[in-house]
């Protein structure tokens, strides 16, 4: 059963300047101002690299760093921190040279070496690049610029996995973050991306502040999905932690916050009725619910309890009263399955 797909809600005041534009209105757009943002959940731990949570590994992570390749809009590998790269017709040696000027937020410039000690932090903890890590037998700098790649055995998803768009996301730190002992977590969060992440006002269970990097240098294609050029223009980039539905809602409303990420569901009917908020589904595919019970406890360690489960589970009737409007969930004849 699908449900819950991702919704913004947007006051007035900030729909100009966040929703997707035609290129002509994008180009018009000015630098500077400050978007109060009320995100879906708090903001607690910085590491990238050991936190699997949306909110520190997407929300915040896709702010602050960059990656050396990116899924575009219809899910091919782009280029993003890389300017050229080559392989051996066998797949198993590959070079990776990074755009020139890449700096990191403290000012210091984006090195080979920073990807290396980044990648194979990443690849101890995130499932697919144990794989990677697994296949590879050398992963070395050979310059400021360039790396190199040696594979001991044939691995096809080397590109697929430095673009590998979710949780964990092979983000590039700095190598002396990236050195972290894998048993720590890093506290502190530098990268190279389009926000700098401002530490000294940070508080969690209340408001993260992030500051428009302006050094950050975009590619020229135009933006796709997580690749392309990532233009700025928002000088200041407030959220504001709200968990009670009741009290975000009538931020919202009173001006006092300019989009709120995914507000329950039971409240849309309410506030879209509001003439100064315009509601937006930005991710169609949305969220998947499903009941997963115990194999390896009775009842359902029975094959027979588990196919009565199916047949008393009426996905109409649980959508209906977990999500409300039809309008918001489809009924799904899916099932995930063992080999």
């Amino acid at each position: 059963m699908d449900s819950s797909r991702r919704q913004f809600l947007v006051g007035s005041a900030a729909a100009a300047a966040t929703l997707a534009l035609p290129a002509p209105y994008v180009q018009a757009q000015k630098k500077g101002g400050t978007l109060r943002f009320i995100p879906h959940a708090d903001l607690r731990v910085l590491d990238v690299t050991r936190y699997t949570g949306y909110i520190t590994n997407r929300t915040n992570g896709y702010l602050v760093y960059d990656t050396l390749f990116a899924l575009d809009g219809n899910g091919q590998v782009k280029p993003q921190m890389v300017d050229k790269w080559s392989s051996s017709k066998d797949g198993r040696k590959w070079s990776f040279t990074l755009r020139e000027g890449l700096k990191f937020h403290d000012g210091q410039p984006v090195t080979a070496e920073d990807c290396v000690v980044s990648l194979k932090r990443w690849s101890h903890r995130d499932p697919l690049g144990q794989f990677f890590l697994a296949a590879t037998e050398r992963l070395q700098a050979t310059d400021k610029r360039t790396f190199v790649l040696e594979l001991g055995k044939p691995f096809g998803l080397v590109l697929e996995a430095l673009a590998k768009p979710s949780a964990v996301v092979p983000f590039i730190l700095p190598a002396r973050l990236a050195a972290t002992p894998e048993e720590e977590m890093i506290k502190d969060a530098i990268g190279s991306g389009p926000y700098k992440f401002v530490k000294e006002e940070w508080q969690p269970g209340n408001q993260v502040v992030y500051l428009r990097n302006a050094e950050y240098v975009p590619r020229n294609e135009p933006p796709s999905g997580a690749a392309g050029g990532k233009h700025v223009y928002v000088e200041r980039l407030i959220w504001r932690y709200i968990p009670d539905p009741a009290t975000a809602a009538a931020a919202l409303e009173a001006g006092e916050v300019d989009i709120w990420e995914q507000p329950p569901l039971d409240l849309v009917p309410k506030i879209e009725k509001n003439p100064n908020i315009a509601i937006i589904t930005y991710d169609t595919v949305g969220n998947q619910g499903w009941i997963r019970p115990n194999h390896l406890q009775p009842p359902f360690n029975n094959k027979k309890a588990r196919q009565a489960l199916v047949y008393m589970a009426d996905q109409q009737q649980y959508l209906q009263t977990a999500v409300g409007q039809s309008k918001y969930f489809r009924q799904s004849g899916a099932y995930f399955v063992s080999k």
